[in-house]
């Protein structure tokens, strides 16, 4: 009867099998529930114990009786499964323990006081009680209103009771119960085995058959077929399986032509800028380091040029990111056309590009470059309404037998490239390793790495200078300058004036403005919660990039409108040169954060060739005339005059006027003399670490 089974009836036979598993597992979970109440009966048991232990423990942690407490805890310890047993007084201080409990210290664990807390780890379960005292009890005079004083009770925490319970019996239990399980589990299984045995032998040969010919079509032989001679559902699957294997081929045919299709535009766009179309930055070096190999083991020479769009951002700023990449695609394609078949052209990121030319001598290379140099000065631009003129500078450096890296070679072009922008932009500057503007642009960029690093490692302080009135001395300060340092890897503090023009240059000063601002935020919350009753205003100094910056600006606002009540204790320095440089925007500035109340000052007044022209549009508060007309004032007579007429003027226009540079005690007397407030140097107040200035009275 077995053998006239279809494949349902012999399933149906195997499912018996499951079911005495099932069996089984039911023995086992009626033995895992046994286990579950033993570690209940365990739980019960440390909280009844905890329970009894906390008021008992009143006394001795109110009295301060160690005696009582431990004899109590002794008692305790001798409970079966107790590993240890201690008490905390409230600042979470052990004040008795027995046993080897493992105690986390109440008073930082954030434990709830009205109830036992129980703590569970792996082998043993540990419970912290408090210890409380209930106490009538009257207090006028720690409350607010004397007049609410009622008298009532009120619960006192003492302290805490700790108990650590083993779980090593559950455990034993546990062990015992899943041997005897497994005992049962492995007879079951014998049976099953055997039984399922009998009924497989009997649909083997036939599921044989099946699986060598699916083995097959898994190996990639879809020409591979069953023979059909089986009835019921075993014919059905030796059709379907037929079915499979032919629909596998059709579908395996199609697959691999899209397959195809998909690798080539992979291969692409690997290789390739998906704005321009040009080869991207990974396929140019890889080209590089390949025709960098042939100049070192066939001497041939080769040029690398290295070029960047002038004013790029311009563009960018005004019209949008869209119209930039326009932009881009349309000097891609007038690049495109100037190529000859040897030469590579890629786009590097934003809008630099690389051109290498293979087999090109320097000066052959100049005229190549010159060209697509030329082409894009003749180019214009229309977005819109607008049209714009764009230039190229270009920066080329030599493959020889002499190039060192494809990186170096990058670098050395890009320096070179950085040397035409620097000299006016819309030119082609050849590498020399011994210019001396590629020395200070390496320099620059070394100084942009430690800035970075200093930037992302926290090593940025503030110093404060005190700017103090000629005619107050001793007062509190009430007007000071904060001083940005930084602190080098060996520890040592530099100066701005090493830094900040290369953070100028490449346009870091905005993430350093930054910086300071949140600092000076912090410094001023902490400065006025410490003393209400003085007035401070503290000054900070912007660049010229800070303030064209958009973000640097929409994050300075957004401050101020989270702490509006700062305002007023705010004075922006801004150098007389920024100012020149950028008169519409320094005033919007000015407008928009006179609105919080902020004050401003024209630092280095004098500096500028034009100073008094520009002085009447600038809505500032206060004149710092610039330290090389304080620095000599006591023996150079133009100096001093200088200073008296930037006091008189400053004066008439409503302004304070802050004298620099004061070194001694002569100076400091001739600008009383000439009726300068105030005045900032060295010998009226060294700066100091931020930190002394909230504790200083």
């Amino acid at each position: 009867m077995t053998t006239s089974l279809g494949i349902r009836g012999r399933v149906i036979g195997l499912a018996v099998v499951p079911m005495a598993i099932i069996g089984v597992l039911l023995l086992f979970q009626l033995i895992a529930g046994k286990i579950d109440d033993l570690d209940q009966s365990l739980r019960d048991r440390a909280v009844a114990i905890a329970h009894q232990l906390a008021p008992a423990a009143e006394y001795g942690v109110a009295a301060g009786n160690i005696e009582v407490l431990q004899t109590l805890l002794e008692k305790v310890a001798i409970e079966p499964d107790v590993r240890g047993v201690a008490v905390f007084a409230d600042n979470g201080q052990a004040l008795s323990q027995v046993g080897m409990g493992a105690w986390t210290e109440p008073a930082q664990g954030g434990l709830p006081t009205e109830r036992i807390h129980q703590i569970e780890y792996t082998d043993r379960l540990v419970y912290y009680a408090p210890i409380t005292r209930t106490e009538v009890m009257v207090d006028d005079f720690n409350l607010v209103d004397a007049r609410a004083a009622q008298p009532g009770t009120q619960t006192r925490l003492l302290g805490w009771v700790g108990l650590d319970v083993s779980r090593s019996a559950t455990f034993k239990s546990q062990r015992e119960a899943i041997l005897r399980s497994l005992a049962v589990l492995l007879a079951g299984l014998g049976v099953s085995l055997y039984l399922a045995w009998r009924i497989g032998r009997q649909i083997t040969r036939p599921i044989l058959a099946l699986t060598h010919t699916v083995s097959r079509i898994g190996e990639g032989h879809l020409d591979e077929r069953v023979e059909q001679a089986g009835r019921a559902e075993l014919g059905s699957l030796q059709r379907g399986i037929n079915y499979m294997a032919a629909h596998l081929q059709a579908m395996q045919d199609e697959m691999q032509e899209k397959i195809d299709q998909a690798t080539a535009r992979l291969v692409y766009q690997a290789s390739h800028d998906a704005l321009t179309g040009l080869i991207n930055r990974r396929e140019f070096e890889q080209r590089l380091e390949r025709t960098l190999l042939s100049a070192l083991q066939q001497g041939r020479e080769h040029a690398l040029c290295y070029m960047d769009l002038d004013q790029f951002k311009v563009i960018n700023d005004s019209c949008g990111h869209a119209a930039g990449d326009e932009l881009l695609r349309q000097l891609a394609l007038l690049l495109k056309g100037n190529l000859r078949e040897s030469d590579t052209l890629a786009r590097l990121g934003g809008d630099e590009f690389a051109l290498l030319l293979e087999n090109c001598s320097i000066p052959d290379a100049l005229e190549v470059a010159d060209t697509f140099r030329a082409e894009v000065q003749r180019f214009r631009f229309k977005w819109g309404d607008r049209i714009f003129n764009v230039g190229m500078s270009a920066g080329m450096v030599a493959i020889n037998r002499d190039s060192g890296t494809a990186a170096s070679l990058l670098s050395a072009a890009d320096a070179a490239c950085y040397v035409a922008k620097d000299r006016g932009r819309n030119q082609i500057h050849v590498y020399e390793s011994s210019g001396h503007d590629l020395v200070r642009h390496r320099g620059e960029m070394r100084w942009v790495t430690r800035i970075q690093g200093a930037l992302e490692e926290g090593r940025l302080r503030l110093s404060w200078q005190e700017i103090r009135r000629t005619d107050s001395v001793g007062a509190p300060p009430c007007h000071v300058e904060l001083l940005l340092r930084m602190v080098d890897d060996d520890g040592s503090e530099i100066l701005p004036m090493a830094f900040i023009p290369a953070a100028e240059r490449y346009s870091i000063m905005p993430a350093l403005d930054s910086w300071v601002i949140g600092e000076t935020l912090r410094v001023c919350q902490r400065y006025l919660a410490a003393k209400r009753e003085q007035h401070c205003l503290f000054a900070i100094n912007l660049s010229g990039v800070s303030l064209k910056d958009p973000e640097f600006r929409r994050m300075l606002l957004e401050c101020l409108q989270e702490n509006p009540a700062l305002g007023p204790h705010l004075c922006f320095e801004i150098t007389e040169t920024a100012a020149i440089g950028n008169l519409a925007v320094v005033n919007e500035f000015i407008d928009a954060m006179r609105g919080f109340g902020c004050s401003f000052a024209l630092d280095d007044f004098g500096s500028g060739l034009s100073s008094f022209t520009y002085l009447k549009n600038l809505k500032v508060d206060f004149l710092k005339i610039d330290g090389a007309f304080v620095r000599d004032i006591t023996t150079n007579p133009i100096d001093r005059s200088m200073v008296e007429a930037v006091h008189r003027i400053g004066h008439q226009m409503g302004l304070k006027t802050v004298a620099e540079y004061v070194e001694s005690e002569q100076t400091l007397a001739m600008l009383r003399e000439i009726g300068v407030d105030y005045v900032q140097g060295n010998w009226v107040h060294c700066p100091e670490p931020l930190e002394t200035l909230c504790g200083k009275s």
